[in-house]
C-alpha cells in the first residue's frame, strides 16, 4: 500500500522553495500525539503531521546520533564515507563529504544550522566549513539545557542564558524572519530530549500527574521542543513563507530504552528495541513531510528513509541532483502525488559494527545488540550480538517471531543482498572496525541450526 487516502497530482516544483529540516534527538516512537502518544501533548507537531504526510515506516540509517546526522546531510549511507560511529577526539565529518547545505548554497540559498552539530568539534569540521552561512548551537554530542557556556554563534563562543530548547526555537524563528525574502535552508537540530534530563520548572509542573521522575522530566523536555516548533511555524505564517516552505520532521534515532544507552524515559511502543540497536525501536522513527498547498495530507505506508530528504527537497525547489553525487535517497514527491506506485526503495540497509539489518518489502533480516534481549550486558561501542534473525515486519512489527528456520530461501536472499551492499562500503575511521557476517549463511547465523 502507498497512500492511505487518494493521492492528489504530484506537487509542482517551485523554484525558490524554502527547506526546513527539524530533527529531534532520542525521541521515542510513541512519544508524540500523531503517533498515538497520550501523556505528552504535542499540539504543534500534531498540527504539522495533520497538515502533511505521516510516514508509518520512516527509517533512519543508524541507531544513534552522529552517523545518522552525517547521512541526512549527505544523502548517502554514512558507511560509504567512514562515519559509521560517533566521532571521538579530533574526528569529524568524513573527508570530501558534501552536505545538503553546500548543495543549496551553490544554488543561491542562504543556509543555517541551529542546534546540535555532533559531526566534529575541531576547526576543520565546523558547520561554517560545511556549507552553513549561519550557526547557533553546540558542536558536541550533548549539552546542558540551563544557562551555560559552550554555545557558538558562528565561530564565537557565547554564554547562553535561556533554556536551550527555547533558545533554539527563538533563534530559528529569527532566522525565518530575517531571511523571509530570500530562499533559505534551515536545519533545526534539537538536542531535546537527549540527556541530561533537565526541564524548566514551569513545564515540569505541567506533568505532575506522571509519577515516574525520569518520564516526567522527559515529558517536559519534549513539550518544550513542541513549543519551539510552534514558534518556528508561527514565524513562517507571519512572514508569509509557510506556503513556499517544505518541512521535514523526524528523530535522529529511536528512544534509548535499554541499559547502556543514555536512557531518558522514552517509549518506542509497539516496536521492540532501543537506540543503539538495529531492531525497529532503534531505527524506525516519527517522520513527517509537510508542504502547504502542495502535498495532500495523509498517511503513507511504504518504507522511506532520511536519505530521501535531500533529493525530495531538491525536487521541491525545482532542482535536479547530479548523478555524480551518487545519492542513496530518492525523490518522494512522485510517490506522494500518485505518479509512481510501489515502494520507493527496493531495499534499505544498516550496518553498525557487527550489527546489521536489511529491509526488503515486508521482510527484515537483522543481527542486533544482544543487550536488547536483556540477556547480557553488551560492550560499547561494539556490542555482543544475536545470531541473524528473520522477521516479517508487516505482520510482526514488534519482531517477536523469528522465521529463520521456516524461510531459509528468504533468509539467504536477504543476506546475499546485504553482503553485496556491504562490499561497497569503506572501513569506519571513527570507531571500532566493523565485523560483518562471513559469507556463509549458516556460519553467519552463529551456532543455531
Amino acid at each position: 500500500m502507498g497512500f492511505a487516502r487518494t493521492a492528489s497530482p504530484a506537487p509542482a516544483p517551485a523554484p525558490g522553495t524554502n527547506v526546513l529540516i527539524i530533527l529531534a534527538d532520542d525521541l521515542g516512537y510513541a512519544d508524540v500525539g500523531f503517533q498515538g502518544g497520550r501523556d505528552i501533548p504535542t499540539p504543534n507537531l500534531d498540527a504539522l503531521a495533520k497538515s502533511g504526510v505521516r510516514f508509518r515506516q520512516g527509517y533512519v540509517t543508524g541507531p544513534y546520533c552522529s552517523p545518522t546526522r552525517a547521512a541526512l546531510l549527505a544523502g548517502r549511507y554514512q558507511q560509504r564515507f567512514g562515519n559509521e560511529f560517533n566521532p571521538v577526539g579530533h574526528q569529524g565529518l568524513g573527508e570530501g563529504v558534501v552536505t545538503i547545505a553546500e548543495r543549496f548554497r551553490h544554488k543561491g540559498y542562504v543556509t543555517g544550522l541551529i542546534g546540535k552539530w555532533h559531526l566534529g568539534e575541531a576547526a576543520p569540521f565546523h558547520p561554517l566549513r560545511h556549507g552553513f552561512d549561519e550557526f547557533f548551537g553546540f558542536l558536541g554530542g550533548l549539552h546542558a539545557y540551563f544557562p551555560s557556556d559552550g554555545i557558538w554563534r558562528g565561530t564565537n563562543a557565547v554564554r547562553e542564558e535561556r533554556y536551550l530548547t527555547d533558545a533554539f526555537g527563538e533563534e530559528a524563528a529569527g532566522f525565518v524572519k530575517v531571511h523571509a525574502k530570500e530562499p533559505f535552508l534551515l536545519y533545526l537540530a534539537f538536542n531535546a530530549a537527549h540527556t541530561p534530563l533537565q526541564a524548566d520548572p514551569a513545564r515540569l509542573a505541567k506533568f505532575e500527574r506522571i509519577h515516574e521522575p525520569r518520564r516526567r522530566r522527559y515529558a517536559a523536555m519534549v513539550s518544550a521542543m513542541d513549543d519551539a516548533v510552534g514558534r518556528v511555524l508561527e514565524a513562517l505564517r507571519n512572514t508569509g513563507t509557510d506556503r513556499r516552505t517544505i518541512i521535514f520532521f523526524l528523530s535522529d534515532n529511536g528512544g534509548p530504552t535499554m541499559d547502556g544507552t543514555t536512557r531518558n524515559g522514552a517509549s518506542n511502543a509497539p516496536l521492540r528495541g532501543s537506540k543503539r540497536t538495529t531492531l525497529e525501536g532503534g531505527i524506525r522513527v516519527p517522520f513527517v513531510i509537510a508542504w502547504q498547498g502542495q502535498l495532500r495530507a495523509g498517511q503513507y505506508d511504504q518504507p522511506v528513509s532520511q536519505l530521501d530528504i535531500l533529493p525530495t527537497a531538491f525536487a521541491a525547489a525545482g532542482l535536479v541532483p547530479e548523478s555524480s553525487w551518487q545519492l542513496d535517497g530518492v525523490n518522494l514527491l512522485p510517490y506522494l502525488g500518485g505518479e509512481k506506485a510501489g515502494a520507493p526503495h527496493d531495499a534499505l540497509y544498516w550496518r553498525l559494527g557487527p550489527q546489521m539489518a536489511i529491509r526488503v518489502g515486508d521482510w527484515k533480516l537483522v543481527r542486533y545488540d544482544i543487550a536488547a534481549d536483556g540477556k547480557e550486558k553488551s560492550k560499547v561501542p561494539v556490542p555482543d550480538v544475536t545470531p541473524l534473525r528473520l522477521y516479517r515486519i508487516s505482520r510482526d512489527p514488534g519482531e517477536r517471531r523469528d522465521l529463520w528456520k521456516r524461510q531459509p530461501a528468504k533468509s539467504a536472499e536477504l543476506l546475499g543482498l546485504w553482503e553485496r551492499w556491504n562490499a561497497e562500503l569503506v572501513s569506519p575511521w571513527n570507531g571500532q572496525p566493523s565485523e560483518p557476517p562471513p559469507g556463509s549463511i549458516h556460519s553467519a547465523h552463529g551456532s543455531r541450526e
